[in-house]
């Protein structure tokens, strides 16, 4: 079957242009002007925006953490990916103490594999190094994901030793790791000060001050030290301070390559949300946290220079129930929000329709640049011959609000409901098939996965 999107305007990262598209079962075929194919089906794009599938780099589907697991398993999740415009997630596979790297794989496999709507491949989260998950790797790198994370905080931290060690072998091997960057040492003597002092941790406002924008700084710092003696590029995901935007400034000035990740709720949210009544406070409850209001801005403005290469999600979503567990002490309130179906919406919003970005910057942080980044490209993240028909049809002139009685999460809320959206994803479609539209899910459990290995 044959597709031909007619009078849209394609927009990649260099540019937009008025140009036919024609799609032939799940790969695009042709791209060019006033296209003309008798039998293939026309779908009228006059007056809208046709971007690649948009790509979520930052994932948590399925996560078991802080003694419960995430509201939003493969099912669930990736169809309010799809309901955004999202068409392809790369979920963080976690390889648990005493666990083998393929071992997390195939768990990670065993939740995702027939139940995802949208097509998504796997980061493995490594947290437990030894000489043979380093011979491990080379298999893991060639055959399914070069894409690793690491985190600094946690009980799932690895420490200075073991990230040189871990970075080297990435460095032969061709891959590259994402680093959570915290500081375990300044967040833990935080919330033992804080208890120590108030007697308890049930204000959420004293949350952010457990984990300062020090923590993240100091991380940052020392991961691009211990890189720079790797001699290895690196990225620093969910980047939430303009503290931390200057350690890789300073790096990159001394000739390091360093990659960095941002999400939507360091761009549109700040802290004063816990300061709210404390149950609805704990649904804002990250890490890292939200932050002063005066980073937003340093955030956006390295978007607008092109030195952020990526936005996604760090969806990560529980129920208000769930996040109650820390009603007596708020350390024990499992951090994270969800994020999936909004985050196109709020960047056109809050980026393009404020003029702080470009449509051709979203497409880039959106879709390209992680493409690229984990080796997807050019058969995602891009609209040109031979790539997988994943189409957003963007209609910059739908108003929509958001709200959780219409999103596709399990989660029982939305973070910015009731927010007026000028902009949607009319239409989107995975590997030629319509699988949403305006936000309903057409097309269940038809994603597909993908390896991004270094072969």
């Amino acid at each position: 079957m044959k597709r031909l999107f007619k009078g849209g305007t394609i927009v990649n990262g260099e540019g937009m242009e008025k140009l036919d598209l024609l799609v032939k079962g799940e790969k695009i075929l042709a791209v060019g002007k006033d296209l003309d194919f008798p039998d293939a089906e026309i779908v009228d794009v006059r007056g809208k925006l046709l971007f690649p599938g948009f790509i979520d780099a930052h994932t948590h589907m399925a996560l078991e953490v802080s003694n419960t697991v995430t509201a939003d398993k493969f099912d669930t999740g990736t169809k309010a990916e799809l309901a955004g415009g999202t068409t392809c997630i790369i979920d963080y596979a976690t390889q648990y103490p005493g666990e083998s790297l393929r071992q997390g794989l195939d768990n990670w496999h065993k939740k995702a594999d027939g139940h995802s709507s949208c097509d998504y491949a796997f980061h493995l989260a490594v947290t437990d190094w030894n000489e043979e998950i380093s011979r491990e790797l080379e298999e893991i790198t060639k055959k399914e994901t070069m894409s690793f994370k690491l985190y600094m905080t946690y009980d799932t931290r690895v420490d200075d030793e073991e990230m040189y060690q871990i970075l080297a072998r990435l460095k032969e091997l061709g891959g590259i790791a994402g680093v959570h960057c915290e500081n375990h040492g300044i967040i833990q003597a935080r919330l033992k000060e804080t208890e120590k002092t108030k007697g308890n941790r049930m204000d959420v406002s004293d949350y952010p001050w457990t984990r300062p924008k020090e923590a993240e700084a100091e991380a940052v710092n020392r991961l691009l030290k211990i890189a720079k003696c790797v001699d290895t590029p690196v990225i620093v995901v969910h980047l939430s301070t303009a503290a931390g935007y200057r350690e890789i400034l300073r790096a990159r000035e001394a000739g390091q390559t360093v990659y960095v990740e941002t999400c939507p709720q360091y761009l549109v949210m700040d802290e004063e949300k816990y300061s709210l009544p404390a149950e609805e406070a704990r649904r804002y409850m990250i890490a890292p946290p939200l932050r002063k209001k005066k980073n937003q801005e340093v955030l956006w403005q390295a978007l607008r220079e092109g030195r952020i290469q990526t936005i996604a999600t760090d969806h990560c979503s529980f129920t208000q129930e769930q996040k109650d567990a820390g009603a007596e002490d708020f350390s024990r309130t499992p951090c994270g929000m969800p994020g999936a179906e909004e985050r196109p919406a709020l960047i056109w919003q809050f980026g393009v329709q404020e003029k702080r970005i470009t449509p051709e910057q979203m497409c880039l942080y959106l879709a390209e640049n992680p493409a690229k980044l984990y080796r997807l490209y050019p058969w995602k993240g891009a609209l040109v011959p031979g790539a997988d028909a994943d189409i957003v049809v963007w209609d910059p002139h739908t108003e929509w609000t958001l709200s959780a009685k219409s999103q596709q999460s399990a989660c029982d809320y939305c973070p910015m409901e009731g927010t007026k959206i000028h902009g949607r994803a009319e239409q989107v479609y995975l590997r030629g098939t319509l699988a949403a539209e305006n936000g309903k899910i057409l097309l269940e459990n038809a994603g597909t996965y993908i390896r991004h290995g270094a072969e």
